[in-house]
């Protein structure tokens, strides 16, 4: 009987990490959780056996508590096969509504706080020579709709990221994955999870819009967060994932809308683009 795998899952007290961690534990392997409310997190697995979780209750802007969070994982569990950086919230306003500090809380969590995972998981995963990173994005690290550019503008960074990140790896025996939802039936749309503008300007009546029509789609969306966490399982389990791997019809249809989009501003644009080469060269 082979040796049961070692995860460490971020953002796991609701929704797809939620989902994840139960049915982890469920294959019978073992999982490092961080969240911020361990008290949460435990609850609802009140009908798992959570023998092999080890819930941590983490700020992942914080560095050294993400590094000595992975030292628990592996002086408990022995080692570390998967990560899972899923960790995150939304964030509906208009550029020039986001404050300072809302981009950087944001950022805090979607690109500097995987980075101090990357750091703190990358020496473990290259000293055994193996593991696996699977970095939840989004289709909006993809495209991009109006309100939404702090969460783009973060899982855009996360893509750029883990693009980077795969290639260094490649040799090193691990293998690293972007998983981009479309709409998942989770908190993601309730306040809980979803940031809005202190202050709201002027001139954008469709953003508003917008907004009212995402806070009212929760119970709605297409995506099933127990399907998508089985798929990340079978992500892992396969060997064979590709670099990007879409979640939901929702975001196939959209990224192929966003590549042919794409593919026709480089034709639109292609005979200027030439124009810029020194003589002869």
């Amino acid at each position: 009987m082979s040796e049961p795998t070692t995860w460490f899952v971020t953002g796991t007290s609701r929704g797809l990490g939620l989902q994840l961690v139960r049915q982890v534990l469920e294959r019978g392997d073992r999982v490092a959780a961080t969240t911020r409310s361990a008290d949460r997190l435990t609850a609802a697995l009140d009908d798992v056996d959570t023998s092999r979780l080890l819930p941590l209750e983490l700020d992942l802007a914080d560095d050294r508590a993400v590094a000595g969070a992975v030292r628990a994982t592996t002086e408990r569990f022995g080692g570390l096969d998967v990560v899972v950086n899923n960790a995150g919230y939304g964030f509906l306003a208009a550029v020039e509504e986001v404050t300072d500090a809302e981009a950087r809380a944001m950022f805090d969590v979607q690109v500097f706080g995987v980075w101090n995972v990357l750091r703190a998981v990358l020496p473990v995963l290259r000293a055994q020579g193996s593991g696996h990173v699977v970095n939840v994005s989004s289709i909006l690290g993809l495209t991009a709709f109006p309100g939404w550019g702090l969460y783009c503008a973060g899982k855009y960074a996360l893509e750029g990221l883990t693009e980077s990140l795969a290639a260094e790896v490649e040799g090193l025996g691990i293998r690293v994955t972007l998983v981009e939802p479309g709409y998942l039936r989770t908190d993601f749309l309730r306040p809980v999870s979803l940031g809005l503008p202190a202050a709201t300007a002027s001139g954008y009546g469709s953003i508003r819009e917008m907004t009212d029509a995402h806070l009212a789609m929760p119970g709605t969306q297409l995506g099933d967060p127990a399907r998508a966490a089985a798929a990340i399982i079978e992500v892992t389990a396969s060997g064979t994932a590709p670099l990007h791997q879409l979640l939901g019809s929702d975001s196939l249809a959209l990224a192929t809308s966003r590549v042919e989009g794409l593919a026709r501003d480089i034709e639109a644009g292609r005979a200027l683009a030439v124009t810029t080469d020194l003589p002869g060269e």
